[in-house]
């Protein structure tokens, strides 16, 4: 027996990637996978760090390993009726329908969000954005909505990493003055792009919460500025709240957090 278990063919590369991301549909810590998949934690760790360098693995506060944003995306757009893109698409289209306006959900990739769903409006003009895009987080309300949920040192960590780019005149590019700024909209609970990222555009986004309450993602309602009024916002931004909690509560979020 020891004999016939010595000869048994070892895992390559591709077979240890794969045994690896099997074992995050629950979320483990790198000790338990290695126990799972039965390879060296040096080795799940390397794999586990790569992976997260590519977006399609995450950890959270507890130091469980999940599906990154770039897998799920990846997962939702090939499973038809299934993924998380199917449980949050409910929301969006009562969203939608309430506004009359185009409707974005962005999950987090690192040091930018990237476009997972897309309902177009009623309007006769569209947006120009698409599923599987990346959006800066400093210059768009879904981006926004997303940093003013992390604490300011982890905050400021992502303004070092990245540049604030103006993409606009509007822009927000010094990093002291979006703190500020970030602060105004973790008081208000919604973030507003107001022509920062693209000139004549206007969004209002509000962030998508785990189920320990940090933010992974958010939803927005799009439109050219001249449709969506500073009047316009306010009434539209307790929507895009109230569908950001209830997106946030269908992926796990506890019903009393707030």
């Amino acid at each position: 027996m020891d004999g016939a278990l010595s000869t048994a063919p070892k895992p390559n590369a591709v077979t240890k990637v794969v045994l690896v991301l099997e074992a995050l549909s629950s979320g483990y810590r790198i000790s338990e996978i290695s126990r799972k998949t039965e390879l060296p934690t040096s080795t799940v760790h390397r794999i586990l760090q790569e992976l997260a360098g590519l977006g399609w693995v995450r950890v959270d506060a507890e130091h469980r390993y999940l599906p990154g944003v770039r897998l799920m995306s990846l997962a939702g757009q090939a499973a038809t009726g299934s993924g998380i893109t199917q449980i949050v698409r409910p929301v969006l289209q009562r969203l939608c329908s309430s506004t009359g306006h185009t409707v974005h959900f962005a999950l987090r990739s690192g040091e930018e969000a990237v476009y997972v769903d897309k309902l177009q409006g009623d309007r006769a003009y569209a947006m120009r954005s698409r599923v599987g895009l990346s959006i800066p987080l400093h210059s768009t309300a879904i981006g926004k909505a997303i940093l003013a949920g992390l604490p300011e040192d982890e905050v400021r960590d992502i303004l070092t990493r990245t540049p604030l780019k103006a993409m606009t005149s509007h822009t927000i590019t010094d990093p002291d003055r979006l703190i500020a700024h970030l602060t105004l909209i973790a008081d208000r609970g919604y973030a507003v792009d107001d022509k920062e990222n693209e000139e004549h555009t206007r969004c209002i986004g509000a962030a998508i919460l785990d189920h320990n309450a940090v933010p992974v993602g958010g939803i927005s309602v799009s439109a050219l500025a001249f449709d969506v009024d500073r009047t316009k916002v306010r009434t539209y931004a307790p929507l895009v709240v109230a569908a950001a909690r209830e997106a946030s509560q269908a992926l796990g979020l506890p019903v009393t957090c707030r």
